[in-house]
Order: structure tokens, then sequence, then C-alpha cells
């Protein structure tokens, strides 16, 4: 089954750039567009899509907005994030807003439909860049009383926290463990209810701080 992406970008010819690369790919095809936030909460009423392709300086209603409202009303929907901002304070606003993944404007179509393939298998694509602005943020202003992950956590959750850290999606962690995927899930909300951290983006920064990734 396709992936049906709606793209959402207030300029006409970066749209159709972008319609013009995403129908290249056999297995994801446009499911329509809209040109700002208002538009995109009206067009998902009566467009099925699967991924919202999120441009966040948009007039009217921005990305961030738009994303909360989707998140409310729909929560299964996908949103992805492309925008040019490369400030850390507005990239934590993006993510807190609750979106599944963030990628910056200026990356090759690739990486592109790599995000949205990852995001569409249930995790998070944050790429390399945004994820170091992502851990320089939390590590100044992490708390204090956060537990020790070897007080909570088993030896195969540390194993699986910090190949999360690194990357790797659920897919891959069923084939390291030789487990099925609904029993990564199974694991993963163990690990997030234990440490009570609820996104893959807090399960990163937290491995950081616990010296369980190579990120830095």
């Amino acid at each position: 089954m396709r992936i049906r992406v709606l793209i959402v970008d207030d300029h006409r010819i970066f749209r159709e750039g972008l319609r013009s690369l995403l129908a290249q790919e056999p297995d994801m095809e446009v499911a329509g567009e809209a040109a700002s936030g208002r538009e995109v909460l009206q067009m998902v009423e009566s467009v099925a899509c699967d991924l919202v392709l999120m441009d966040i300086s948009m007039p009217e209603m921005n990305g961030i907005e738009a994303t909360r409202c989707l998140r409310a009303k729909h929560p299964d929907l996908k949103v992805l994030a492309l925008s040019m901002e490369s400030d850390r304070r507005f990239i934590v606003e993006v993510i807190e807003a609750g979106i599944h993944g963030y990628v910056q404007k200026d990356v090759a179509f690739a990486e592109l439909a790599t995000a949205i393939r990852t995001v569409m298998a249930g995790d998070i694509y944050l790429g390399p860049r945004i994820s170091e602005l992502i851990v320089k943020d939390y590590l100044q202003r992490v708390p204090d009383g956060l537990p020790l992950t070897y007080e909570v956590l088993t030896a195969r959750e540390r194993e699986m926290l910090q190949m999360i850290a690194n990357g790797k999606n659920s897919k891959e962690l069923a084939a390291s463990f030789n487990i099925s995927i609904k029993t990564v899930e199974v694991h993963r909300h163990s690990i997030m209810k234990k440490l009570n951290l609820y996104s893959i983006a807090e399960l990163t920064k937290y491995a950081v701080r616990e010296g369980l990734t190579s990120l830095h």
C-alpha cells in the first residue's frame, strides 16, 4: 500500500517540486496540497492521507499550531516537519507540539524519503544535526532527579535503550533480539514507563546523559 502524503507549504513552486519528486517513489503518492495551517485542518477532514509533510513558517496559522490541532483531533496521523529553521529553541517547540520527525529543507530528497518511511514505520526521525541540537538543549536543562539506568532497567532493557538511542528502528530491534516487533513495542513501553519518558527523543537524550550512546 502506498504512503499517502499531504504536502503543506505556502510556496506553490516548492509544493510542485515535492509532488514531482514524491511521484517517482514507488511506495508514495501525493494525496493533496495545502498552502496554510488552516487549509490543512480543513483538508484532512475530506482527504485520506497517512502523513502530513508540514512546513512550519506559514501565514494565517503556522505549522506548530496546525500540528497541535492535528495531533489532538487525529492522533494516528503522522506529521513530519519540513523547515529551514535551525534555531534550537524553535526546533524544541516544534517537537513538543507533537511532530513525528523534523527534516531541514536543505537536505537531499533521499533523506526526506527516508524520513517519511521511518515515521510511517512507527519511529521518530531526527536528522543528525537536529539530534545534536536536541541533545544539547536537554543537557542544559536536564533535572537531577531522573532515575539511574542500572537501578530500574534490566540488562536487556539497557541494551535495547542503547540501540534505540543509536537510531535502530523497531524492525532492526526485532531482528537483533530475535523477537517480534510487537514484543519490541512491549519492551519499549516498559522502558518508557520505568523512566517516565514517553518519546523516542526523550529516551535518546536520557541515553546520552547516562553514557549509553556515542552521541554527544
